[in-house]
This record gives structure tokens, sequence and C-alpha cells, in this order.
């Protein structure tokens, strides 16, 4: 029997952990097993042509929020092709309803819920031996006859069980390599599937620290801690941290995801050690609104985080992205507004303004009807409207969005920007709100635009601000220029001035 674990990943240099987890635990079987990722950019006949002309008995999806319509879509056109092919699902979007789910997709014969390390081993080891006893392997749904059997929940694995998973396969240097030391999260935010398993596993240090040495030695170029809350234990991180500042090889970045409150001052003293690009850390913050913290469960002390963010920010080491989530309890238009002025201030080095996701699952979708919430019917379930913001609130936000994405996230207007803040008389918010309204008003969303035009559309807002200041497209130009200069490489400088200021 030909097993087949594939997946779509939402960017090329994206991987897939589970799938790699998965193949590693299955010691026994895997020389009928292969991996083969694809994106969710992929032509579909590109995809199906290749799951099916290798003749796979059994094909294994891992399934995401970002991924699983696709998915679906394939998995039933597969079935169409060879109605003898098995299919089975897993991963955190189908383990949650999994009998609704597959009473929907009668094209699914299995589907692994939760942890999948122990019984897709398990799993495979009975489908290969050619006598297959379903009935024993914990976590497993599937289908007999048209008729749903669903087995008794796997238990939580011993985190250190499970094989390092990359000393199996090939290092893949031109993409993101996903780590994790631990599971489970400590914090039990609303929104979030970690806040279902208080319990946080780790693995032993030496583990740890022999795991890394792999992607030091390979040079990977980029390692991204999966940890929910990387500096939960402040003697752990603090010890990984140290080790991989002794060990740097001057070319690997590792990301991790901390709580900004967390932070204390041996941390701060321990990264100003680090060689500037070894680290770049991803900070929640999601709201400043008290009453929307607390009604998602989160324990946050925003001025201990922003006074956090402020002294990583000087040691000027270490690459800083904060999060605010659109969409909480009890956040209306004018709350966020004042969230986003207050992250804002920060000037971290990215700002991402993400829209709450009613994720399968998650505790937060159980309160839909008490908060009014009305989602998207499809992954990624994003939220329409609440009981305090509408519909239109939301657009707005998005406008505000995509500006924020070209001009603060992608970089390459750092003066403008900052003149911007100290001389257009508005808040950030109120700056990106006028930004988006007059960037949409002239049509320019209908069309994606090179990094060059972006300084065009810039100044034809300054010119339209002169009504109101001025003098003050003469000064933006000026910092346009430098900033310009500043970024992009000289020959598209050179062909940018011969081209002129003029969009054509």
């Amino acid at each position: 029997m030909k097993l087949l674990l594939t997946t779509l990943n939402s960017k090329y240099v994206h991987s897939n952990l589970a799938l790699k987890y998965l193949y590693a635990s299955a010691e026994s079987s895997r020389r009928n097993i292969d991996i083969q990722e694809f994106t969710i950019n992929n032509d579909d006949d590109y995809i199906l042509t290749e799951l099916l002309r290798k003749d796979y008995d059994l094909i294994c999806f891992s399934c995401y929020i970002w991924n699983v319509e696709k998915t679906l879509y394939l998995a039933e056109t597969l079935k169409k092709a060879k109605p003898d092919q098995k299919i089975l699902f897993g991963g955190p979007e189908v383990s949650y309803d999994v009998v609704p789910f597959m009473g929907q997709h009668k094209f699914v014969d299995f589907v692994i819920s939760g942890e999948g390390e122990g019984p897709f081993s398990e799993f495979a080891e009975s489908m290969i031996s050619g006598t297959p006893e379903l009935e024993r392997i914990r976590g497993l749904t599937y289908r007999i006859d048209g008729k749903i059997f669903v087995n008794p929940p796997a238990p939580p694995l011993v985190f250190e069980s499970v094989p390092f998973p990359y000393l199996s396969l090939v290092c893949e240097d031109d993409k993101v390599m996903y780590y994790e030391s631990s599971r489970g999260c400590p914090f039990q935010c609303s929104y979030c599937l970690s806040s279902i398993e208080r319990k946080v596993r780790t693995l032993p240090m030496e583990r740890v620290r022999s795991d890394l040495s792999y992607f030091i030695y390979k040079q990977v170029k980029q390692v991204k801690f999966i940890d929910r809350t990387f500096n939960w234990d402040r003697r752990r991180c603090a010890e990984i941290l140290q080790y991989l500042i002794l060990s740097d090889n001057g070319v690997t970045n590792f990301h991790f995801e901390l709580c900004g409150d967390l932070v204390d001052e041996e941390l701060i003293r321990l990264l100003a050690q680090a060689r500037p690009g070894l680290f770049q850390f991803e900070i929640g913050v999601q709201s400043t609104h008290e009453k929307t913290l607390a009604a998602c469960n989160r324990n946050s002390n925003f001025p201990r985080l922003a006074e956090n963010v402020k002294r990583l920010k000087a040691l000027g080491n270490i690459h800083l992205h904060l999060d605010l989530i659109a969409g909480l309890p009890y956040e209306d238009y004018a709350s966020f507004r004042s969230s986003f002025n207050d992250v804002y201030q920060l000037k971290a080095h990215q700002l991402q303004l993400g829209f709450l996701k009613l994720i399968k699952g998650a505790p937060i979708r159980e309160q839909a009807e008490e908060h009014g919430y009305i989602y998207r019917s499809k992954a990624p379930y994003e939220i329409i409207s609440n009981n305090y913001m509408t519909a239109l609130d939301l657009v707005r936000l998005k406008k505000m969005e995509n500006l924020l994405d070209l001009y603060y996230n992608r970089g390459g207007f750092r003066r403008t920007l900052d003149f911007c803040m100290d001389s257009l008389e508005l808040a950030p918010f109120d700056f990106y709100e006028e930004f988006a309204d007059y960037y949409y008003l002239k049509g320019f969303q209908h069309k994606s635009h090179k990094k060059e035009d972006l300084y065009r559309i810039f100044l034809l807002y300054a010119g339209w601000k002169e009504r109101f200041i001025p003098d003050i497209k003469n000064t933006m130009q000026e910092l346009l220029t430098l900033d310009m200069k500043e970024t992009l490489n000289p020959d598209a400088v050179k062909k940018f001035e011969r081209k002129g200021w003029e969009i054509l």
C-alpha cells in the first residue's frame, strides 16, 4: 500500500511541520509513505495530476482554515476520478464536529482528531498490514458501508516521545523551518484554540539544544518557533536564547511569539548580547481596551507591555512585530481607534491589523449569540459584524489594513510617515483612515501597484491635503524622494526620475 501525506500551504516559503511529525512518528511504515506539499496558489489541474499520477492507495490531507475549502474540492474530485481512492483528513479544522463533517463530505473515509502522531502511526501500520483493525485506533473516525464510527479520543502525547522530524527528511533551505519546544499554553484567550489545553508540555532542554544545533549546522535561514507563549517560563526562555546567542552561525534567524508583559530585566540584558538579525519577536497586543481583554480571558498590563516594547526596540538588534485583532467583544470602532493609536505609537517594525476569526473549537465561537456575532460560513470564519461593530465599520478597517500593509509594513516610507504623524494634526488611526478613503475614492484599489507607484500615490494625497495645509506637497515630495532613494535600487530611482511623479 502506498500512502501520501500532503497539504496546501498558504505560501511557498511555508512548510508543514505536522506532516513531518507524522512521517517521523510512523517509523515502521516510512518505506510506504511519501510527502508532497503544495500551496493554495497552485493550479488545481497541477495538484490533481500530481496526486493521481503516482496511484496512491491512501492520500492524507492536513487541513487548516486557510486551505480546507480547496482541499475539500480536490479530495472530492479525486474520489470522482478514482472511486476506490481512500482519503484521510486531519488537522485542527476537522478535529471538531467530526460526525457532521463526515456526514456532509461522503468522499472522506477517515478523520484523525487532535494530536495525530500516535494515531497516524498505528493507522498507517494497520492499513499497510492488509488487515486493518480500525476500532483499536484512538482518535480515529471512519466510515464502513456508509456508517460512521467514532473511536474514543487519543490521550495527550508524552511530547518527548515525538521524534525530531528533520533528521528523517531533507532540510528545505529555501523555506521557513517550523519548530516547537512546547505544546499547550498557560493562558485561556477565548479566540485561540490553545486555550483548550492549559497544561504546557515541554521538551527537555538537552533535546531542545540538540534539535536547534541541527538548524544551526544546516545554516537554515529562518526557524519559527510555534510555541504559543515562548516566555511563559522565564528561566527556560532565557536558557534557550542564551544557547542560540552562544551558538550563532551568523545566518539563521529565530522567530518567537512572546508575552510582552513577561519581559523582564534579565531578558533585556541577555538580548543586548545578540547579533542584529538573530531574533525577531511577535507580541500579540490584540486590544488595549480593558473590558475587551477581560471578556477574552486575556490578562494584560498594557503600560508594562508598552514599556517593554520600547526597551526591546531601543536595543536596536531585534525585529518587533505587534498584533491587533478587530472584532473582539465590547470593542467598538471608537475603542479600536484608541487601541490602534496606543500600539502604533510604539513604532514596532510591523503592525498587523487582523480580524477576528471564530474558528472551530475556540471558546469564543460558543459566545457568538451573546455578542451578536455574524461570521462567514466558510473557513476562515472571519467576523462580518457583531453588537459593537457594523459590517461597514469592519470594511473601513479593511481599507485601513490595506494602506497599513502597503505603506508601513512593507517599509520604505519612514521619513514621510513620521512627518505625517507630526505635522498633519491627525492621530495615527485618523491618518490611515483618511489616506485609505482617498486611495479608494480614486480607485487605486482596483489593481496592484509597483513600489514606485506607491510614492506617486502618496504625493497625490499630499497634493489633496495642500488645500488645508499650504506647501505640504513640496515638503512631502522631498521626504518621499529621500525615502525612495534609501529603499529602491539606484537603477529603479533613475527610471523613476525619467518617468516623473505622474502615475499612468
